[in-house]
């Protein structure tokens, strides 16, 4: 089910479908039309992990327990939508207590110094069916950069307690010493003990705000 329904009108002497961007291109279906609106994400039925690999032989999983955000959602015109999200740095979690501390020291994160990573879109647009594509500014130890995450809606839903929920699900990949996080040691057979390519995850359940 897609979130929008893509309005087409005939190209001048072509009498071929094109978008039509003057009259905003879309034409929102009306029950998901009904979604527009502000949402904020919940952070206990949502998550925000990375994997990185590990030694050149495994891959390590983990994620940042503490996180919130805000998302605005535009039925007429996803180009609007936006997005914001703070992740508490200090939050990361691998599983390993030991390789955690490392994590939030100054070889990576520096969570006394640099507490938040942040994201801010800059621009949104529908793919393809479910998959849209947000474009911002991630932010990792004042270093700021900019990021394309690819997400598909999952699909909306009232939940028991009577709020309206909507649920979309993404990946990225990043070069970790883009951001500053430089930090390596190399290994005696060859290589390097932690890869620089890291693969960022989403997976968001957001909230509507009451009317």
């Amino acid at each position: 089910m897609a979130l929008f329904h893509r309005k087409r009108t005939a190209a001048a002497g072509t009498g071929r479908a094109t978008p039509d961007r003057a009259t905003a291109v879309l034409d929102a279906d009306p029950a998901l039309a009904a979604l527009t609106g502000d949402y904020t994400i919940d952070p206990a039925h949502s998550r925000i992990g990375f994997t990185v690999r590990h030694a050149m032989v495994t891959n390590v999983r983990g994620s940042f327990g503490t996180h919130e955000g805000t998302l605005h959602l535009d039925g007429a015109d996803p180009a609007r939508s936006t997005a914001a999200v703070d992740v508490t740095t200090a939050s990361v979690d691998t599983g390993i207590a030991d390789r955690d501390a490392h994590l939030r020291g100054t070889d990576f994160f520096d969570t006394d110094a640099f507490p938040l990573m942040t994201f801010r879109s800059t621009a949104a647009e529908r793919v393809g069916g479910d998959t849209y594509r947000v474009t911002g500014d991630l932010t990792i130890k004042d270093v700021t950069r900019p990021l394309t995450i690819d997400l598909e809606f999952q699909g909306a839903a009232t939940d028991v307690y009577g709020a309206e929920r909507v649920g979309f699900e993404g990946s990225a990949e990043i070069l970790r010493s883009d951001w500053g996080l430089t930090w390596n040691a190399a290994l005696e057979a060859g290589g390097v003990m932690v890869s620089d390519k890291a693969k960022l995850t989403f997976d968001v359940s957001a909230v509507k705000a009451a009317a």
